[in-house]
């Protein structure tokens, strides 16, 4: 069984952000305009773009050229610029935190990763076009769970 759903972009190129200065992954620009909405979109030019993953940036994507999108310059909330708790980190199949948690809560154990990983063996993902960072959410969705599972613990523990 495959372990990703699609290649990585073509540049493995890494560029700080120039708002936060954290280092950025290449992104293809297909992921850029599928996640724009219709205004930001308008200001769209082809460049080489970067999506910057720091929750305290409010850059999502920026251009070598000096081109730059802001989180309310998508149509879907990027779940690592999101607050802990319901975030959405799958969006193919709307894995989100939330569920994950009451998930654990009701049966012990959560299945979103398995979920994830037959959704790929059936080849159904689209994380190169519907995941702002552009590539398989399948890492994402791991650490999700663990952090769920860890929140759940701590504060059985207190």
């Amino acid at each position: 069984m495959e372990e990703c759903c699609c290649p990585p972009p073509q540049a493995s190129r890494r560029q700080p952000c120039p708002g936060c200065q954290l280092s950025s992954s290449v992104v293809e620009p297909q992921t850029v305009k599928a996640l724009l909405n219709d205004v930001a979109m308008r200001r769209f030019e082809v460049d080489a773009y970067y999506f910057c993953a720091s929750p305290a940036c409010d850059i999502v994507y920026f251009a070598l050229g000096g081109g730059r999108f802001l989180t309310p310059d998508l149509r879907v909330a990027v779940w690592q610029k999101e607050a802990r708790g319901s975030r959405t980190v799958c969006y193919c199949y709307g894995e989100n935190e939330a569920e994950m948690r009451e998930e654990l809560m009701q049966t012990g154990v959560c299945h979103a990763v398995s979920r994830v990983r037959e959704h790929i063996a059936a080849r159904r993902c689209a994380c190169d076009i519907r995941n702002p960072r552009g590539t398989c959410c399948l890492g994402d969705v791991t650490s999700a769970v663990r952090d769920v599972e860890a929140s759940i613990q701590s504060a059985v523990q207190s």
